[in-house]
Order: C-alpha cells, then sequence, then structure tokens
C-alpha cells in the first residue's frame, strides 16, 4: 500500500463521516440531485457506500476473487480495498462489544435499582404498620387467605399419593409448535421437532397414569399441509386411555373421556407447515381455539364426573417453551386457573450467546424474532405460580437474564410472606428445578442382555443395525454414538475433529452420527445443511471412511436399537453442545447402559452428579473431548464401572418420580378457579323461536344469581360518599331512570363494609344479561379523541353508524347485541352516548376503563326494574397480584424521573378516571420524554410489580390495571361467562388508536378496522409509544391474506350501508376458512 497517497484522504473521510451532521438520507438526495452549493466527495462515497456496509460474507467472496485474480495491479488494487473492509469490520466488531458491555451494565444498574426501590417501598409500608391482616389497601383482597396458604405449603408439603384418586383432575398441557404426534415422531426432521415434543408427548402419557388425574389434553397447532404427514391435521388423537393402576375388573374410575390426548388447534394458514418464529401472529387465534375446546370439554367432564353438573375446570394450564407460555398466559387469564411455565430454551439465554458470536442485534431479531420471544417469556413470568426449570443452572445462568425474576428480592418477598406482611402486590414467581422423566418401557433386561454376549446370535438383526454397520469395516469395534439434530449449537463439526485429529481414538473405536432424516440436503434448511456439508468435508479432509457412519433415516421407534446396539460394542454417549438445557438423550444412554461424555455447559452437570457415569468435557476443546472418549473407550474397568451407576441412579429420572413431584408442587400453588357459580337457569325458550318475537327483551324469568364469597375489599375501596353525590347530580338533563339506576350500583358496592360478609347477605339476585341470549354480538372499539383526551364527535357518529347498519338487516338486528369498549370511566361513557342521544339499554355491555370495569345496562328480570347492573365476580377475576398503592408509587417515581421540571410535569394521577382495578394518570403532551409501554412495565417487573400498561385517549392518559384486565381479555371473559362464541363477535376498531388496540385485533372474531377515523399525529401513532422490543408484524397478522380482518374506505366516518357491507364481507370471508 505504499505509495497510495490517497490513503491519508480516506483516513480523514472517514473521521469526517462520523462526526458530520449530514444525514445519510440527505447525502444519497443531494448524490442524486447535484445543486451548486454541493460538492460531490468521492472518498467519502465510498467509505460510506463500500467500506461500511462490509461483512464478513463479503470479505469471504472477495478472498475468492483475489486468489483467483492474475493480473498483479488488479490483485494489489482488490487486496487493499480488502484490507480497508477488514479494518473496518474489525473497528465495527469493537464497536459492538463496548455497545454490549455497555448493555449488560446498564441492565444490571436498572436491576439493582429496581430491587432498591421496591425494598424501600416494603420497609416504609412496613414501617407504618400496614400488615397483611388489615388489608386496607385497594386491591389488597383475600390476602390473608394468600398468607395463610403460603404458610401451609412451606410447613409441609404432602407428597401426591394415591390417596389423591377421588381427585380426577383435568390438566392442560400445551406444546404449540413442531409436527406432534404419539407414534412414529419424526424427530429431527427439522429444528421445531426435537426433545420438546417427545417430552410433552410422554408428558401427558404420564400424568393421565397418575392417581388423582383423569384426563390430560395436550394442545398444538392442526396441520393440513401437503407436505406433511396427513396425521397432523386429525382434530384428535388419543395417547393413553389413562387406565391408572386400576385393580382386576375395576374400571369404575375409567370414563369415556378419561385418559391423555392430543388436541389440534387449527391457527393460521391451514395448508401450510410455519415454523415457531412465523407462528407469533396467529397465537390469539389460538388461544380462542383452545378456550372453546377447554370450554367444552370442562362441561362434558362435569356431566360425567361433575357434582350437579358443574364444570370442571383445569387443574392446571400448562406452556411450554415461549409461544405456548403466552397462550397459556392469556387462557389461564380468562379461565382465572393456575399456571405453569417451562421454557425449554430461552430467548434471553440465545441472544447473549448469539451477541457474544458477534451477530448484530436486527439480524438476530429478523431471523429468529427473539425480541418477541423474550416479550412473551416476561409475560409468562408475570402469570406463572410456577416455573419448572431441569436444572439449577438454568435458575442462576438463564432465568436470572430476566426483568421478572431477581433472586434477592425473591428472597426478600418470601422472607416477609413467612413473617405474615403484606408485599403490596410485589410478587416474584416460584422456580423449582423438576428433571425430565423418561419412559423405560424400551429397556428390558439391560445388565442380562449386555451380559450374554452369545444370545445375540439367536435374535434377529435390527434393521437400523444393517443401516449403521453398512458404513463401518469393523463393526464390532466400540461405537462413539452423537444423536442430535443437524444444527451449528450441537457442534457436531467439532466432534467430528476431535476424532478425526486423534489416531488412538479412530483406530480404536468408530463413529456414529444420528442426524435426524433427509432426502436431499439441497432441500433442508441452510442451518442444517451447512453443518451436514462441513460434516461430509470433515470426513474426506480426515479421510474418516470405514469409520464414521452416518445413515440418511431412522425412526422414533429406532432410537433404543441404536443405544443397543453401542452398548453390546462397548462404546460410549457423547452430547459436544456448546449449551444443553437439560440433556435427555444422556439419560436414555445412561438407561441403555451407555457411559457419557458431555458438554460441561447446562443441564448435564446435574445429570452427571446424579449419575455419576461418565465424563464432562469444554465443547470448545477438541483435545479434551477426544481424550474423555478414549479414556472411557480404553478403560474398561471404568466403563464397567459408569455403566453400574448409570443403572443404579436412573430410577431418579423415571417418569413416576418426575409425575409425582410435578403433582405435588403444583398442587403447593395457590389454586384458583372461575367465581361464578354456574347455576344460571336452561333457557326453555329456543332461538329459533325467540327469532319470531318482536324483540328479545320479551323474553322473561331468567333470573341467575352471581356469587358473593369471600370479602370484597375492591368493594368499598374505590368510591366516597362525596363521590356518590356527585355521581347522583349528573346533568339535570339527563334521564332520571339511569340517574338512580347508578346510583343504586354505587348504593350496592357502598353496602358491604370492609369484612366478611354476612351468610344472609351473601347471594344478591341480579338480573340475567340478555347478553348470554345474542348469536352475534357487535363491539365498537374506535378510540376518537381530541388533544386534551375527550370523546369527539367521530366517536358518537361511528356508534349512530354502526347501530343503524345492523339494525338495517332485520334478521340480523333481532339476534344480534352491541358492546361499547373503550378507556372511558363508567360516568363519561354515560355522559358522551346522552350527548349523542343514544339509549343506554341500545348495549348490553360496557367495558370501561380500558378493560377495567364491565356493566350490563340490556337486562330483564321480573322481581326487579333495575336494567344497568355491575359486573362483581369480573371485579374478583382481575384482583390476582394486583397492588394499588404499590403500583401507583412506582409509576409516579418512574414517569417523572425524567422530568427536568417539577415532580409532577410529566405525569398526575387522575382520580375522576381512577377505580380500585384502573389506576389513570394525567400525561404531558410532551412525546419526546414519553416512555414506550415496554420500557415502563419492564421497570415495574424489576420492582416485582405486575400490571398490563397502556397509553390511552389520544396518548392523554396512561392507565394501569391488573395484569388479567385488558380490553380483549374481558370480550374472552363475556365467552366464558356468558358462553358467547367468539367466532360470532365483530369487533370495530380505528386504523389507530391506545396502545391495547392492536391485541383486539387478532383472533377467531372478526375485525373491521375503520380507516381515516381517528386523528392522531404521527409521532403519536409510532410503534415506539407501543413495543419497542418487537414489530407489529410480529403481534398481529398484517397483509391481505388474514379472512378476519377487513378495513373500510381511506377516510371519514363510513355510512351504515358501508359498514354493513364490511360486516358481511368479512362474514363470507371467514365462512371460506370453516
Amino acid at each position: 500500500m505504499a505509495g497510495n497517497e490517497w490513503i491519508n484522504g480516506y483516513l480523514e473521510a472517514i473521521l469526517d463521516s462520523r462526526s458530520s451532521s449530514i444525514s445519510e438520507a440527505e447525502d444519497r438526495y443531494h448524490l442524486h440531485q447535484p445543486s451548486a452549493s454541493f460538492k460531490l466527495n468521492l472518498t467519502r462515497y465510498f467509505v460510506e457506500e463500500v467500506v461500511i456496509g462490509v461483512s464478513e460474507t463479503d470479505l469471504h467472496r472477495m478472498w475468492i476473487k483475489v486468489v483467483a485474480t492474475r493480473n498483479t495491479r488488479e490483485r494489489s488494487s482488490r487486496l487493499e480495498n480488502m484490507c480497508w473492509r477488514i479494518w473496518h469490520l474489525a473497528r465495527k466488531n469493537r464497536h459492538l462489544e463496548l455497545e454490549e458491555s455497555g448493555r449488560v451494565t446498564r441492565r444490571r444498574l436498572e436491576r439493582e435499582e429496581g430491587r432498591r426501590d421496591a425494598t424501600e417501598e416494603l420497609a416504609e409500608e412496613e414501617d407504618l404498620g400496614l400488615s397483611i391482616e388489615e388489608g386496607s389497601y385497594r386491591g389488597g383482597g383475600c390476602q390473608d387467605q394468600l398468607m395463610k396458604r403460603y404458610q401451609r405449603q412451606v410447613s409441609g408439603i404432602q407428597v401426591w399419593s394415591d390417596e389423591n384418586r377421588e381427585k380426577k383432575l383435568y390438566i392442560v398441557l400445551i406444546s404449540l409448535h413442531g409436527l406432534v404426534r404419539g407414534e412414529n415422531m419424526e424427530l429431527g426432521r427439522d429444528s421445531d421437532t426435537g426433545g420438546q415434543v417427545k417430552y410433552v408427548v410422554e408428558l401427558s402419557r404420564a400424568l393421565s397414569m397418575m392417581p388423582g388425574v383423569y384426563r390430560v389434553d395436550l394442545l398444538t397447532r392442526q396441520i393440513s399441509s401437503p407436505d406433511v404427514d396427513w396425521s397432523y391435521s386429525e382434530p384428535t388423537e388419543m395417547l393413553s386411555p389413562g387406565s391408572y393402576e386400576v385393580e382386576d375388573g375395576d374400571d369404575d374410575d375409567i370414563g369415556e373421556s378419561s385418559g391423555a390426548y392430543i388436541i389440534r388447534i387449527p391457527c393460521g394458514p391451514r395448508d401450510k407447515y410455519l415454523s415457531k418464529e412465523l407462528l407469533w401472529p396467529y397465537l390469539q387465534e389460538f388461544v380462542d381455539g383452545a378456550l372453546s375446546h377447554i370450554i367444552n370439554m370442562s362441561k362434558a367432564l362435569g356431566d360425567q364426573i361433575g357434582k350437579g353438573h358443574r364444570p370442571v375446570w383445569p387443574y392446571v394450564i400448562h406452556g411450554h417453551y415461549a409461544d405456548a407460555g403466552d397462550v397459556a398466559t392469556l387462557l389461564s387469564g380468562a379461565l382465572n386457573v393456575p399456571m405453569v411455565f417451562t421454557g425449554h430454551s430461552l430467548g434471553r439465554n440465545k441472544l447473549e450467546q448469539l451477541l457474544k458470536q458477534g451477530r448484530q442485534s436486527e439480524d438476530i431479531n429478523a431471523t429468529y424474532k427473539i425480541l418477541r420471544r423474550i416479550q412473551a417469556e416476561e409475560m409468562a413470568l408475570d402469570a406463572s405460580e410456577l416455573v419448572i426449570t431441569s436444572t439449577k443452572q438454568e435458575i442462576d445462568d438463564q432465568w436470572g437474564l430476566y426483568d421478572g425474576f431477581d433472586v434477592k428480592l425473591e428472597k426478600i418477598l418470601r422472607a416477609r410472606q413467612r413473617r405474615g406482611v403484606n408485599c403490596h402486590g410485589h410478587y416474584m414467581p416460584r422456580l423449582v428445578v423438576i428433571p425430565p422423566g423418561m419412559d423405560f418401557s424400551s429397556v428390558d433386561a439391560q445388565e442380562e442382555e449386555l451380559a450374554s454376549d452369545g444370545a445375540a446370535s439367536h435374535l434377529k438383526i435390527p434393521s437400523i443395525w444393517t443401516d449403521v454397520m453398512r458404513f463401518l469395516t469393523n463393526p464390532h469395534k466400540p461405537m462413539i454414538l452423537a444423536l442430535s439434530r443437524p444444527d451449528p449449537k450441537k457442534n457436531i463439526t467439532t466432534l467430528l475433529k476431535a476424532f478425526g485429529e486423534c489416531r488412538p481414538l479412530r483406530e480404536l473405536a468408530n463413529l456414529t452420527l444420528i442426524m435426524g432424516n433427509r432426502d436431499d440436503i439441497g432441500e433442508m434448511s441452510s442451518g442444517n445443511a451447512n453443518v451436514l456439508m462441513t460434516a461430509l468435508r470433515l470426513i474426506d479432509k480426515y479421510d474418516l471412511y470405514g469409520t464414521v457412519a452416518y445413515p440418511k433415516h431412522h425412526k422414533q421407534s429406532d432410537i433404543p436399537d441404536i443405544y443397543r446396539l453401542a452398548a453390546r460394542t462397548k462404546g460410549v454417549f457423547i452430547n459436544p453442545a456448546f449449551v444443553e438445557p437439560f440433556g435427555l438423550t444422556l439419560i436414555e444412554a445412561a438407561a441403555h447402559g451407555l457411559p457419557i461424555v458431555a458438554t460441561e455447559n447446562g443441564g448435564p452437570i446435574d445429570i452427571n452428579n446424579a449419575l455419576n457415569n461418565g465424563l464432562l468435557v469444554d465443547p470448545h476443546d477438541s483435545k479434551a473431548i477426544a481424550d474423555a472418549l478414549l479414556k472411557l473407550v480404553a478403560d474398561k474397568n471404568l466403563w464397567h464401572e459408569c455403566q453400574r451407576n448409570g443403572w443404579r441412579n436412573i430410577h431418579l429420572f423415571s417418569w413416576p418420580e418426575h409425575c409425582r413431584t410435578y403433582l405435588t408442587r403444583v398442587a403447593a400453588c395457590r389454586m384458583r378457579h372461575p367465581h361464578w357459580q354456574m347455576d344460571t337457569p336452561v333457557d326453555e325458550i329456543s332461538m329459533e323461536e325467540s327469532l319470531g318475537e318482536e324483540s328479545l327483551k320479551d323474553v322473561q324469568d331468567l333470573s341467575l344469581q352471581l356469587s358473593f364469597d369471600g370479602e370484597r375489599n375492591w368493594l368499598n375501596s374505590g368510591v366516597d360518599q362525596h363521590e356518590l353525590e356527585k355521581i347522583a347530580a349528573v346533568d339535570a338533563k339527563c334521564d332520571l331512570e339511569l340517574q338512580e339506576q347508578v346510583k343504586n350500583i354505587l348504593k350496592q358496592i357502598k353496602r358491604y363494609p370492609n369484612k366478611k360478609v354476612e351468610k344472609e347477605e351473601r347471594n344478591v339476585i341480579y338480573s340475567y344479561p340478555l347478553l348470554g341470549r345474542r348469536r352475534r354480538l357487535f363491539v365498537i372499539a374506535v378510540d376518537s379523541y381530541d388533544e386534551k383526551g375527550f370523546p369527539d364527535k367521530t366517536m358518537v357518529r361511528v356508534i349512530k353508524q354502526v347501530l343503524k347498519g345492523v339494525r338495517s338487516d332485520s334478521q340480523l338486528a333481532r339476534i344480534s347485541g352491541f358492546a361499547l369498549s373503550t378507556a372511558m370511566p363508567v360516568l363519561e361513557t354515560l355522559e358522551v352516548l346522552r350527548s349523542g342521544k343514544i339509549q343506554i339499554t341500545d348495549f348490553d355491555t360496557l367495558i370501561c376503563s380500558s378493560g377495567s370495569e364491565i356493566y350490563y345496562p340490556g337486562t330483564y328480570n321480573t322481581f326487579s326494574d333495575d336494567r344497568f347492573k355491575f359486573d362483581p365476580d369480573y371485579m374478583t377475576h382481575i384482583e390476582y397480584r394486583w397492588g394499588y398503592h404499590g403500583m401507583k408509587n412506582s409509576l409516579m417515581k418512574l414517569m417523572n424521573s425524567s422530568s427536568s421540571s417539577s415532580s409532577h410535569d410529566m405525569i398526575r394521577e387522575d382520580v375522576k378516571s381512577s377505580n380500585p382495578h384502573c389506576i389513570s394518570f394525567l400525561v404531558k403532551q410532551d412525546a419526546s420524554k414519553l416512555k414506550a409501554v415496554d420500557d415502563l412495565r419492564q421497570k415495574v417487573r424489576m420492582r416485582g410489580l405486575r400490571c398490563h400498561l397502556m397509553y390511552c385517549r389520544n396518548f392523554s392518559r396512561l392507565h394501569v390495571v391488573p395484569l388479567l384486565a385488558s380490553r380483549s381479555q374481558a370480550l374472552r371473559y363475556l365467552f366464558v361467562r356468558w358462553g358467547l362464541n367468539v367466532a360470532n363477535m365483530y369487533v370495530i376498531l380505528g386504523d389507530k388508536g391506545d396502545t391495547d388496540r392492536e391485541e383486539m385485533v387478532a383472533g377467531c372474531h372478526k375485525t373491521i378496522i375503520l380507516k381515516g377515523v381517528v386523528q392522531q399525529k404521527d409521532f403519536l401513532t409510532s410503534e415506539r409509544y407501543w413495543s419497542e422490543s418487537c414489530k407489529k408484524e410480529d403481534m398481529i397478522p398484517i397483509g391481505h391474506d388474514n379472512p378476519f380482518i377487513v378495513c373500510t374506505g381511506t377516510g371519514g366516518v363510513p355510512n351504515s350501508d358501508q359498514i354493513l357491507n364490511a360486516l358481511q364481507q368479512v362474514s363470507r370471508s371467514a365462512s371460506l376458512m370453516s
């Protein structure tokens, strides 16, 4: 490079490009639009457009060209260009390292700050003498019951036994991605169909055999693609009949629905098999389908084994992996039943590993949707009663990376609970280690079979043995067995290098690689194909022909035979993965009498400590791998000792042991179930008969008794006498009857003091909402507000046009009901309706305050003239993990900490819009200082608080509601509570709105988006205020191929005919999917 004077110009251009204030967009504009005031700098253009755009792939391609160049001058020029690119790449990698270091430091400081703030808040509250017995804070209902239950748990957990046989539990497991079936599992076909599929299938079978478990449902996605077997499109597949230890001739416990089943729920494109990274937008649809199945099955089980036809609700809902964790979170919230979560492989840990490898975060997220996955895992932590891990290392090194779990804060909260001190909504999930189990039914006569070598000659040789041995020159040599899919993280290439570079090992043993199933490497995914091609090149490089076997196909039933072949030859099983979350294959190998060599990172540490049947190695050190393998193969005494140790301790990993520990831990959780009593009288008038009536309101005598069991602190905490008088004095022009109804409701709320409800006051007769008789429900959720957050005229116009459009079809009007879903409190909602001269009784339900309240205006009962009722059971339903004061104080501190002016300039509490389950804050209209919802949720989680946050009312309010409350979850509550069919719900939204709007777009309901109706400033509709962690297309289905979503117009409020046409269009599109 000597003599090239223009190098200094390059260096100057590089320095200038870093300090220049001209944006990239402006530079490109000037390059295409030259003017007299702009001088094109070719040097800067070369640096910015050529050098900075470098990647490792570009360097490799350039090096190939350089090597192939014969012209000396051209070769020198290309080498020079390449040197520049290498220099820039090294600088970029250094910059990434600095960014990573800064990110880790900031995260550590944020976690410490969150822990410190939470500890200080708890200490202040304790100093004030707020104990668990007082329960005087808002949202603190039933905390004394929780403390008593917790104290029973820590005093001594009762191990699950045969005494629980009479319980007859219903358990729901969810494993969404991959190809799931009970027989001939295609393990290794792709990265989604691996050990997790086998684990959940065997867990389902094993649980169904336990005493006290009546039915186990494994929910997964239904796939009708021509690319996969037809069996994956079957709605139901039986795994086990559930005959758990039935005595001779005694099958009384076996019912028509007992046992374990795979239930396949359709979601997303019906004719496509999607990888797990592409399933995220369709999870809401899966939730609705799963909810429908669970409700129907609970009712059926109630008829079979329930008393008095009471539904048998799931005992627990267990999500496996992040996508199923997201689904389980919504399902457990809708049904109010406990949730358990198993991560299997964690997103934050994978992200850390990929960043250390020099991958850029944008590329990682584009490939793996890693940020959406992390968001789902954080939500699962929020909602889980129990998080099951395979190893202690997983708790310390992997879950410790998450905002929702802090070991130190968890210990502080547990200590307070033991002392009976109120935690005021602060919560940390319980993480426990329960190693996966194994089915030992295929392991028969292990020791005897291996001891009698002569007996093998009389047995039929399995076909897989022939497939393996045809690769080997001397198949009698000890076999080193590796069994995994061809994934880069499984580290197969390092194993081949270790084997190829160790001559004594090659001479003493063979190597067998079971790398999934393949027909054509060219048709495999790029990652898997690259691993296989690299393996073939290494086999050729080290001339390993005759000593390495790599069959193309094998069945799941062949796996035990492969283990037996390796054990018969006195071989060794190896798992060289860089990180192994658990290592189920290590247990399988030990059960078949194989010593193990395994990675020292992850679950193998705990497995080897329990079994003591092998050696651990550094997966990056090929020499250490070769030495460990050689030691076990050459030393027969050590080999036999490891084999005996494995057989002696393998019972620790049996499925009965796993399920016993599992059920024991679940039984110690806080049991939850729907609070309402299912004693609604059966409607004697058929829907066909009711269609001929003038109105559905003519149906009489449909009373419902709602339960008021337990404490109702929330009933007394949100309304005072001054507010009662204020509400009663609504504008004199308001309907006096409606005033009286609202006043009666608030008086009913005031009636119940902060003490146990007397027996005679526990049950209150309420009118049965007509909502339960509707075949269609039209939900209006258009968020149209002015700059100050007050509803504008557009909202009223949309409501009127929707009502008019639906009522223009007489047949549709007779079977349809209406709901209004809004962020406004109920009083303000009533004022808006009155201003538009809209009757409150036009609506069957009002969902107010961002989903924290539900009211029923359209009711009829012969015992009462009241037609406006609130739903107290919904209040109890969303009470879970809600701490009013702790949440309010934390949000005030977090939001105002970034304000340079007065401490109350950024937000202040909006008392008028708040209620016991919704904290409303007025937000200063300074978008540059607003924090994203995900950023706020992250900091709240670090303080041990769980909630649902959203900016609403044109970003003039910040609403904080309980974890189980939201406008979308309120619709699912109506589905469960009143039997509404989600598929017959029509949700009408604007193309902009509150930050919880996206949650209402996807699902099995039909969505009509009114374009141009809601007016917001462009910077306020940025995704920054909704989510910084993932893109919108990872949350909701975007595109023209979704039949459940229809958009109308390009601007302005559509008229009634346009709305009716949109409703008919989305109905026709959705019907084609069924």
